[in-house]
């Protein structure tokens, strides 16, 4: 289950309904799938081929194009990243950097764990937000974040775009934002 820290006080919100209610004041999306429905074998696996790929987008089928047909997304695919990926250290990198996209930003956790990291209101100011399986979030058009892997460095999430050429990070430069 999602839970928030408060960059500013270290507070923690805890249980999904406190959890999607501070997101949802925040604009933030947050909706949770039931992680049983992903394939037994495959839950802990995080080097996946194209096979594995369509077999965790056909699990969640039902679920994907819900969501898609409620917030008017047109593609979706699945990302996933472990310490066997080559050059993880430099895609991390590429993530780590606050942004903005023209787009919303998506993650449906199917496996593993990760953290976006969103510029919420003035009075909040930044915050995390650490994800394991189950846990969606769709993070607005224009907000600034990034998205980074918890301490155990894999995760599985089913991504959704509206642009079918998947989404474009703006880097954002922001002297509000400090790295803890």
């Amino acid at each position: 289950m999602a839970e928030i820290r408060l960059r500013n006080t270290n507070e923690r919100i805890t249980g999904e309904e406190n959890v999607k209610a501070f997101l949802e004041s925040q604009e933030v999306l947050y909706e949770h799938w039931n992680p049983d429905v992903m394939p037994a074998h495959l839950k802990e696996q995080f080097i996946l081929t194209d096979e594995n790929k369509q077999e965790i987008l056909t699990a969640y089928e039902h679920e994907i194009k819900d969501l898609a047909s409620r917030r008017g997304y047109q593609t979706w695919d699945i990302v996933a990243l472990s310490e066997a990926t080559p050059n993880l250290d430099a895609i991390l990198k590429k993530f780590e950097d606050v942004h903005t996209h023209t787009e919303d930003e998506v993650r449906a956790i199917v496996a593993g764990r990760g953290i976006f990291i969103i510029k919420g209101t003035p009075e909040v100011g930044y915050f995390d937000v650490e994800l394991e399986a189950g846990d969606v979030i769709s993070v607005p058009e224009h907000k600034p974040h990034f998205f980074t892997l918890m301490d155990n460095r894999q995760i599985v999430a089913v991504r959704l775009f509206i642009e079918t050429e998947g989404w474009i990070a703006h880097s954002f430069a922001d002297p509000e934002f400090i790295k803890t």
